[in-house]
């Protein structure tokens, strides 16, 4: 430990670094608590699919925006995008959406 006391006492010059790493486990948690739920997908395609829905879920969240009303808003509104505005449905371009905006 005295060979790093530098690297270990870093965190009193730099005020952003936290001494925990609480922020990644709390981020972490609810995956770690679907895990048996994980386990149950049915098949790998399934599997597949509960990936992706939960890496459309965090970065929802991670662009600050519910997850269910964005969800229910592209599903409603894809059907009738045109394929070269898709891109308008992702989280990070519909915080910005004038449907969202109007509401």
């Amino acid at each position: 430990m005295l060979r790093r006391w530098d690297r270990f006492t870093r965190f009193l010059d730099e005020g952003r670094i936290c001494l925990t790493n609480n922020a990644a486990e709390s981020a972490l948690r609810g995956f770690a608590l679907g895990r048996k739920s994980w386990l149950f997908a049915g098949s790998e395609r399934g599997a597949d699919r509960a990936a992706i829905m939960a890496t459309l879920i965090m970065t929802a969240k991670l662009n600050d925006i519910d997850p269910q009303a964005w969800l229910a808003d592209v599903l409603a509104r894809i059907a009738s995008t045109p394929q070269g505005r898709l891109n308008e449905l992702l989280p990070w371009e519909w915080q910005n959406s004038p449907v969202q905006s109007a509401a």
